[in-house]
């Protein structure tokens, strides 16, 4: 437990503060005693209550972080000193950190009856309404005679007094956990008996990067490992699933450190946390050979100095200008990107462990049950199959499960956004905020997410529950012709021609996301329109779809919600500035404007795009969940998104980074075998069918009926995993292709399943062009049916 120790005299020389400098180390291996004086408090005045001086605010925070406080009061007089009394008149008047909070009094005086009288007083001070303390009954530790007590090294001499000394610590310990079980807002998890339908030794959270990350380490260091995902088969994988696959790396220490420390900037981040996540990165190729079994890429030497050419410019680093930036580098697992290949590997990791990990999908954790007494996370709470069940986890759970992408009200509470549009998993509710919340962790980052895409990070507009679009191809044509953006008054709010940086734009020294609008829109003209037309092939096959044409400018106004005689005024200006040269609303390359001519005119609505979010309970270097006092929660721990470290500025691949180096941590600490924890008395019962291992049959073709000239193929490289096509062939000609079993994403590799057959049929092979975004789910296809094919030569 955590105590806070109140010196009761602004004295240069207490033999109470040396009374409490003894319990501090006395007790300091099992509770942790802080130690604060009151001699920096002003004298208590109402005149200057409002605003609470510093001082006074910093001692009521700590005083209300802290399990109790522990006063040593001198005698004055009878009573306690004057400088107590003023302190605690602050601690009563605007604050009331003391209300509610368990208090020891200890004291020493020169004389025989140790500070009887003033304890008596503060007794009674305490229990005054206003300050509503609890002091500890009874148990008086009442030290006469200080000069004798102590010896040169500032030891209690006498042992009769220090076994009395820790009979009333160990009461108070004991009335401590009654007291912040009653009225600490931290409701019990564990009822009287809790029904147990099933134990393992760690519980992970999440099936993504670092929930995979967390079980095979968990299940390599010796644990039986429950991995449960919200998503339903074909959708786990988190938002690796989406990503471009690469994970932030680096060749120097302390140019990495210096990096990561100017994205920072004025935000303040844990240094052990920062520096174990460097010292990871710096690693990451080692990583990668050890624990992946691959042969790691190196995005600087393969693309953006070697031979295959840069693939995307700025990407490594994307903020040069900072220190240490030389070192900057991004790994892959092949050569490629966006193509799930990370994630596959991750996943076949877990599916080599089957005998130690069981996976459960569409199976959302609801709660962490905590014990009321001690604080430890010994299970989880989990909706399987229809009904909640109560799932023993008996060294650690690890919390892996994603941020709050597709949570409408967290995004308005915490990003202050109307909403935005996910690019990642649509499986990422925000549970694990909620279930850290319940549980007293403490939260941090809330504000911070990543964007990606065209312009400032945006995509055409989505519909409730669809993936916003990523497109990453260079057009130009958005931001070069008779065209900008406008927000939700028709006016101009950012610079189109500028590349953004993972969502963000300059402003001010630093990069930062625009303030995101509920209905902006792409503005053009008929020039701009036909520049549209002309184009070979734009990056977004449907663009015309969703193009809105009015004749005037007024009538388009009132199809997109916008100010009319603001869109007219924007047109305006825009006109004047593409005539005159200079850009003094946005700063926008002159070369790059052309004025608009007479309608009709057109829109485009677009919508801000979100990667990921990166708030959630705060976490250290040990992957420990922390409560709100900045103490780990027993058996608790995180990785990933899910409580980031990225705090303000972001590197591409960080997140990744951060799923490989913490997963590994969690998931060795969570599996470290614990001692007992639980108080509350327990049952168990087996009543409930809580199904099998979700992946376990995956090798597995029965029930996959074959006829004559029909042949089955298989191939591991899906995204969801497992692809098996039934291929009938006969006289020497593909006569069908059947995808009959597949996991691959429905908004990526639908188009894949769908188109790919027949191509294979018309083209009598298997070796067609993939499917345009979908190159990861086509290869799977074209390699299954060419699995098939090879059958048929030995049937």
């Amino acid at each position: 437990m955590k105590f806070i120790g109140i010196v009761g005299t602004n004295a240069d020389y207490s033999t109470n503060r040396i009374l409490l400098q003894y319990m501090q180390k006395h007790f300091g291996a099992q509770h942790a005693i802080e130690i604060c004086e009151i001699n920096q408090l002003p004298l208590f005045n109402e005149n200057i209550v409002t605003p609470t001086p510093g001082s006074v605010a910093q001692l009521a925070a700590k005083i209300d972080a802290a399990d109790g406080v522990i006063i040593a009061t001198p005698e004055y007089d009878h009573s306690i000193p004057a400088a107590l009394k003023s302190a605690i008149e602050w601690l009563s008047c605007k604050v009331h950190p003391l209300t509610h909070k368990p208090v020891m009094i200890v004291g020493a005086s020169y004389g025989p009856q140790g500070t009887s009288r003033a304890q008596q007083h503060l007794r009674q001070i305490l229990d005054s309404p206003g300050v509503g303390a609890i002091v500890l009954p009874g148990n008086e530790f009442l030290l006469g005679h200080v000069k004798e007590a102590f010896d040169g090294d500032q030891q209690l001499k006498d042992a009769q007094t220090i076994s009395f000394l820790e009979e009333c610590f160990t009461h108070y310990l004991d009335f401590t956990r009654v007291i912040n079980h009653t009225y600490r807002k931290e409701a019990p998890k564990l009822a009287a008996k809790t029904t147990w339908n099933g134990t393992y030794d760690v519980i992970v959270i999440g099936f993504g990067a670092a929930g995979a990350t967390a079980a095979r380490f968990a299940a390599d260091n010796g644990a039986k490992v429950l991995l449960t995902d919200a998503a339903p088969e074909g959708h786990e994988g988190g938002n690796v699933r989406y990503a471009g696959q690469v994970v932030a790396t680096g060749s120097d220490y302390d140019k990495m450190l210096a990096y990561y420390k100017a994205m920072l900037g004025p935000i303040d981040l844990d240094s052990d946390l920062l520096q174990t996540y460097v010292h990871g990165m710096v690693n990451m190729r080692q990583y990668f050979r050890d624990y992946l079994d691959v042969e790691p890429v190196s995005y600087n030497n393969t693309y953006k100095n070697g031979s295959r050419g840069e693939v995307a410019k700025g990407l490594a680093p994307e903020y040069p200008e900072y220190e240490g930036a030389d070192t900057f580098d991004l790994t892959t697992v092949h050569e490629g990107f966006f193509d799930a290949a990370l994630w596959k590997n991750l996943r076949q990791h877990v599916v080599d462990r089957n005998q130690n990990i069981d996976v459960w999908l569409a199976s959302p954790a609801q709660h962490l049950i905590q014990d009321p007494t001690t604080k430890a996370i010994i299970g989880v709470t989990i909706k399987r199959n229809g009904q909640s069940v109560n799932i023993q986890a008996k060294n650690g759970v690890v919390l892996a499960c994603g941020g709050f992408e597709t949570d409408k009200q967290a995004i308005q509470d915490y990003l202050g956004a109307p909403h935005l549009a996910p690019i990642g998993t649509l499986y990422n509710q925000g549970d694990g905020i909620k279930m850290a919340e319940e549980i007293g962790a403490d939260m941090w980052h809330m504000k911070s997410y990543e964007g990606l895409g065209l312009l400032s990070g945006m995509t055409f507009a989505t519909h409730p529950g669809e993936r916003g679009k990523l497109i990453l191809a260079p057009w130009p044509d958005l931001y070069t012709g008779s065209i900008f953006v406008v927000g939700d008054d028709g006016s101009r709010y950012f610079r189109e021609d500028e590349a953004n940086r993972h969502g963000r734009l300059y402003d001010h020294g630093t990069w930062r996301i625009p303030t995101a609008q509920d209905h902006p829109y792409l503005i053009f003209d008929q020039k701009q329109y036909e520049q549209f037309k002309a184009a070979e092939q734009l990056p977004d096959p449907d663009f015309f779809s969703r193009v809105i044409k009015a004749d005037s400018l007024a009538d388009l106004a009132a199809q997109t919600q916008l100010n009319p005689d603001v869109l007219q005024q924007t047109v305006t200006e825009f006109n004047r500035f593409a005539k005159n040269g200079v850009d003094y609303s946005q700063h926008r390359d002159a070369a790059t404007m052309r004025a608009f001519a007479a309608g009709p005119y057109y829109a485009v609505k677009l919508e801000s795009g979100m990667l990921n979010t990166q708030g959630g309970p705060r976490r250290n270097a040990k992957a420990e969940i922390l409560n709100t006092k900045q103490q780990p929660i027993p058996h608790l721990y995180g990785a990933g998104e899910l409580g980031g470290a990225n705090a303000n500025q972001y590197a591409g691949g960080s997140n990744l980074a951060e799923c490989l180096i913490f997963g590994k941590i969690a998931g060795e600490n969570a599996a470290k075998a614990k001692g007992e924890t639980t108080v509350a008395p327990i049952t168990t019962t087996a009543n409930v069918d809580l199904g099998g291992n979700d992946l376990s049959s995956e090798d597995s073709l029965a029930g996959i009926s074959v006829g004559p000239n029909q042949y089955l193929g298989v191939s591991e490289a899906g995204i969801g995993g497992q692809v098996v096509v039934r291929v009938t062939y006969a006289d020497d000609k593909i006569q069908a292709v059947e995808v009959v079993k597949q996991s691959e994403s429905e908004d990526v590799g639908k188009a894949a399943v769908e188109q790919l057959p027949a191509k294979m049929v018309a083209a009598n092979s298997y070796d067609v062009d993939a499917v345009s975004g979908a190159s990861a789910s086509s290869n799977a296809i074209k390699s299954a049916v060419k699995n098939a094919l090879a059958k048929t030569v030995h049937a």
